[in-house]
């Protein structure tokens, strides 16, 4: 014959088997008591819990999420202002127009680059224009094909006006002024952004004498 188990609120005891009080809608439950290892890990992973709380947000022991972010952010501008430093010291007006500019693969490269993060301003022909029907709709951007330079005509000008984005004087143009692109391309890409306007427009950088 089976035993009843005993009704109770809560088991007291290891093995100890209670059938508690309440009962819903014919619906009765059992207890019984934890074992220890369970009750260690449960009271275990509070306590790591409140410590971890009191570390990350009240101590300096645990760099919190925005910490670490700044500390990568400042990690990847310093490697870029060392790669730009690299970049620059080997590069000059000469160099662009007469090394970069007229090599294929470098020149090919910056047109991939131009056209994925330049053309919507300045369009893919350059003329920062946008035809819509029988209607030129200016863009954002200059136009880069009518031999004016805003801001310096100069191989480098260019690179660092690409890096560097509109100087602060600048009011804009059609109410937009260029990007900081040096904080999303690397120095090489800028070079060779500035190598494709330069293969582009060749009678712009004529007077470029050859080192």
């Amino acid at each position: 014959m089976s035993r009843e188990p005993k009704r109770g609120h809560f088991a007291k005891e290891k093995g100890e088997v209670i059938l508690r009080e309440h009962e819903y809608d014919g619906i009765q439950e059992y207890d019984q008591k934890l074992p220890n290892w369970w009750l260690f890990t449960f009271y275990g992973a509070i306590v790591f819990f409140v410590g971890t709380w009191v570390a990350y947000y009240h101590t300096d022991f645990l760099k919190n999420d925005q910490q670490i972010i700044r500390e990568k952010i400042a990690a990847i501008q310093a490697a870029k202002m060392v790669e730009l430093e690299k970049t620059l010291a080997t590069l000059d007006d000469s160099k662009l127009v007469h090394r970069w500019a007229t090599d294929a693969a470098l020149v090919s490269a910056g047109e991939a680059i131009y056209l994925t993060n330049c053309s919507a301003c300045h369009a893919a022909d350059l003329s920062g224009t946008m035809t819509v029907g029988a209607h030129k709709i200016p863009l954002p951007g200059l136009p880069l094909d009518d031999r004016e330079w805003k801001f310096g005509g100069k191989p480098m000008q260019i690179f660092r006006l690409i890096n560097e984005g509109s100087p602060p004087e600048s009011t804009g143009h059609n109410g937009a002024k260029m990007q900081v692109w040096g904080q999303t391309l690397n120095p090489k890409q800028i070079a060779e952004v500035t190598a494709y306007l330069i293969a582009k427009l060749p009678e712009d950088f004529k007077d470029i004498p050859a080192n």
